[in-house]
């Protein structure tokens, strides 16, 4: 047996993945590096190309195109309502947010905008945010461990849990729901679930504190997330950001508020813009700031819809979540474009229907890690080589919806 398992071939590194740059080019100082995956949420589908001198980032290239799991082209061979399972698989860690977006889009094709009963409404607004809640947990408690703090991301974890499971009563499964459907939903809350709810807040609650006094205020983590990968909000609208990515930077745009779609004109939030607190305005410590404010407004709303539920929208015997949905989806000829506010950023859907069919004739994804993903060279040159993780990780990237 030979005992050699491995030989060095020059050639190999160019044919294992192409690089922007060569070994010829680079100045004597400089070092290609292969940095990745460092997040959870880039498990072996992003490599960056980074180009170093010594610990400073001269520049870095993404690399995509282990994921692809071919979205768009399957909408255009599926049914209107079969698509919604793969709709899940987008930004897999906030599965109702995701469906929501794109059944409002199947919805206005429909002419069905406007006339739910107003507790599907509520219903999904309230699964939406509990999903929200459940998505910048992972942001946050894995961006403590990007910054080397475990315990955030313990405490998090445990909380997310209980939303899991409630969303898995809800809907059967864990993260991947198929729960809102086009013109209503799977099913009516199960008897119990508006208590449940009601009974976690408070236990969200101190826990979201705990994490504050743990993490926003501690040294080491102001000194690795203050002043770094700061992102001006010109740049920032230029590159297409969104969601707390963009409000990180100081714009209070939201589309809850700008779009108001289904019942979120009728609820009370506040929308978190980075400030400067610690450092610069739109640096790491205020993009993860935004995202621990969120959840605390995402609680005030999932409390405002739970009173709606129990009160003038409260269960009834006659409440039917699937009277309005339709029994074949045939909208006519068309091109349109609705989006959502996702956890991570605006979510679009650009379908073209023919007329003739129930099958799209042309399915497009607006995707806001895509957008996300496009920044980080501008926001990582002449960074530390330690602060990229730091950057990479106040982006909070799903591969799912950038390798779509």
């Amino acid at each position: 047996m030979n005992s050699l398992q491995y030989q060095y071939q020059a050639e190999n590194f160019a044919l294992s993945d192409p690089n922007r740059y060569s070994l010829e080019n680079l100045k004597s100082e400089e070092m290609i590096i292969s940095l990745g995956p460092q997040h959870p949420s880039t498990h072996g589908v992003l490599r960056l190309e980074v180009i170093s001198d010594g610990e400073l980032v001269v520049d870095v290239v993404p690399h995509l195109g282990y994921l692809h799991r071919c979205f768009e082209k399957h909408a255009e061979a599926l049914p209107y309502n079969q698509i919604i399972p793969y709709v899940d698989r987008l930004d897999y860690l906030a599965s109702m947010n995701s469906e929501h977006a794109y059944v409002l889009a199947i919805e206005k094709m429909m002419d069905l905008t406007g006339k739910l009963p107003l507790r599907i409404e509520y219903i999904r607004v309230l699964v939406a945010e509990l999903n929200r809640i459940a998505s910048h947990f992972v942001a946050i408690g894995t961006y403590g461990m990007d910054i080397g703090a475990y315990t955030p991301f313990l405490w998090l974890m445990r909380d997310r849990e209980h939303i899991q499971r409630l969303l898995e009563w809800l809907s059967g499964a864990r993260m991947l729901y198929n729960y809102v459907w086009i013109g209503g939903l799977f099913y009516d809350l199960p008897v119990g679930f508006e208590e449940r709810v009601k009974e976690l807040v408070p236990i969200l609650r101190i826990t979201i504190q705990e994490v504050k006094n743990l993490v926003e205020e501690n040294s080491i983590f102001i000194k690795r997330t203050a002043n770094i990968g700061v992102l001006p909000l010109s740049s920032a609208i230029n590159f297409g950001c969104s969601g707390p990515v963009l409000r990180g930077s100081g714009l209070p745009f939201d589309l809850r508020r700008v779009d108001a779609y289904s019942v979120y004109p009728e609820l009370e939030f506040d929308i978190p813009v980075g400030e400067g607190a610690m450092g610069k305005v739109g640096d790491c410590w205020d993009r993860n700031h935004v995202r621990i404010r969120e959840c605390e407004e995402s609680i005030r709303i999932v409390e405002q819809c739970l009173e709606k539920l129990v009160g003038d929208c409260k269960r009834t015997k006659e409440f039917q979540p699937q009277a309005l949905v339709p029994k074949k989806i045939r909208p006519a000829a068309m091109d349109i474009y609705v989006r959502a506010e996702n956890p991570k950023g605006e979510l679009g859907f650009f379908v073209r229907a023919d007329g003739k069919s129930d099958i799209p004739n042309r399915m497009k994804v607006r995707a806001c890690s895509f957008h996300h993903l496009s920044v980080l060279p501008t926001l990582a040159k002449g960074a530390y080589l330690a602060d990229l993780v730091a950057i990479i990780g106040s982006l909070d990237l799903v591969m799912g919806e950038v390798d779509r």
